[in-house]
C-alpha cells in the first residue's frame, strides 16, 4: 500500500517444515565435505588404538593446506588395489552416507609414518624403524608386535606419504604395496582427514593424541 509498510507474506507450516529440512540437509553435507566426517574402522590393523567397528570422527580442517604431520592417524580413499571389492550403501543407508551420518566404505586407516621427501627404513639394529635417521621410540606399539616383520628402505615422494598400522603383523599397508604404481606411498590428494577421536561406543571414548616419538624426527636431508 501507498506511503506504508508492505505486509510481508508468511509462509505456511509445511513450507517453513520443508524449507527448515532443506536448509539441516545442505548444512549436514557441506560439513562432510569440509569439516568432518564419520566413518567405521573395517579391521584389527590399528590395534589397540583402534578396534574393529569403532566409529570415529574425521576432522579435514586441519589438511585443508595438504598439510599431514607424522604421527597422525588419517582416513583416505584406496589408492588402488588395496583393498577388494567394498558393498555400497543403499536405502537409506546411501541418504546417510550422503550427509555423512552413514560410515562410506573403500576407505583405510593407518598411522603417517613418513611424508614427503623422508627416507624410511626398517630397521635399525635395534629392530627399530627409523625416519631421516632417527630411530622411533613407538610406545603404542603392542608389546608383543615388532615394529616390522619386513625390511624395507624407502624415499617417500613429494606429496604423498608413508603409512602403517599399529597392528604391524596384520595391515596391509604401505610394506605390501611397494610393487604398485605408488611404490606404497599414498597421494595427499586421497587423504580425507585426521582422526579426531573415537566417538562411538561410548565406553571407548577417546580423543587421538599426536604420539611424542615424532617430534624429534629432523627433517629430510
Amino acid at each position: 500500500m501507498a506511503g506504508g509498510d508492505r505486509e510481508r507474506k508468511k509462509l505456511s507450516w509445511w513450507q517453513e517444515t520443508f524449507l527448515l529440512l532443506a536448509l539441516a540437509l545442505v548444512t549436514s553435507i557441506v560439513v562432510k565435505a569440509f569439516l568432518v566426517q564419520m566413518f567405521f574402522v573395517p579391521s584389527a590393523s590399528m590395534r589397540p588404538e583402534l578396534i574393529e567397528d569403532d566409529r570415529i570422527l574425521v576432522e579435514k580442517v586441519s589438511t585443508w593446506d595438504g598439510e599431514v604431520e607424522r604421527g597422525d592417524v588419517v582416513v583416505f580413499q584406496d589408492p588402488g588395489g588395496w583393498l577388494g571389492a567394498t558393498p555400497e550403501p543403499t536405502g537409506f543407508q546411501a541418504f546417510l552416507s550422503l550427509v555423512g551420518l552413514y560410515p562410506e566404505g573403500g576407505h583405510l586407516v593407518k598411522r603417517v609414518v613418513a611424508v614427503g621427501g623422508d627416507e624410511v627404513v626398517c630397521c635399525d639394529a635395534d629392530g627399530r624403524i627409523t625416519v631421516n635417521g632417527a630411530p622411533l621410540e613407538e610406545d603404542y606399539l603392542r608389546g608383543d608386535v615388532a615394529p616390522s616383520q619386513r625390511e624395507f628402505t624407502v624415499v617417500v615422494p613429494d606429496g604423498a606419504v608413508w603409512v602403517m598400522g599399529d597392528n604391524r603383523s596384520n595391515s596391509q599397508d604401505s610394506r605390501f604395496h611397494m610393487d604398485d604404481p605408488g611404490k606404497g606411498s599414498v597421494p595427499l590428494d586421497n587423504v580425507v582427514g585426521k582422526v579426531w577421536g573415537i566417538v562411538w561406543p561410548t565406553d571407548r571414548f577417546e580423543v587421538l593424541e599426536r604420539p611424542e616419538a615424532y617430534a624429534t624426527v629432523p627433517a629430510p636431508r
